[in-house]
């Protein structure tokens, strides 16, 4: 039926134009949305990216101070300790070999002793 065929060719001939732009949107769209997540995912990467060398800088900021305190404890309590042991066990080298230091009486104890004495 030719009527029917020249319907169908003007409306195959009219719709081809917003086809083609509608065509043109889907896949403008679709690049875009690729390029943006792309940008977007660079983005987001790159943030995390400085959030985790911060967190890293001062974790390792924060063990360095921790082992610092720590060190410092440790040598001033081999230090004390140290002290401590040596000088015990010269109190008992001394106390073994029977020269012990007398202990001389307080000051306010002589002048007593002086003053009983006269």
């Amino acid at each position: 039926n030719p009527f029917i065929a020249l319907s169908l060719l003007m409306f195959i001939a009219g719709s081809a134009i917003p086809v083609a732009f509608f065509l043109f949107f889907v896949v403008t769209t679709a690049v875009m949305a690729c390029i943006g997540v792309v940008v977007m995912e660079g983005v987001v990467i790159a943030v995390g990216g400085v959030a985790l060398l911060c967190v890293l800088c001062d974790l390792g900021a924060l063990s360095l101070g921790v082992s610092g305190v720590l060190n410092i404890c440790y040598v001033v309590l081999s230090t004390l300790v140290n002290y401590w042991y040596a000088s015990r066990d010269q109190i008992w080298k001394q106390e073994v070999n029977g020269s012990l230091p007398q202990k001389s009486p307080p000051a306010s104890d002589l002048s007593d002793n002086n003053g009983k004495n006269e």
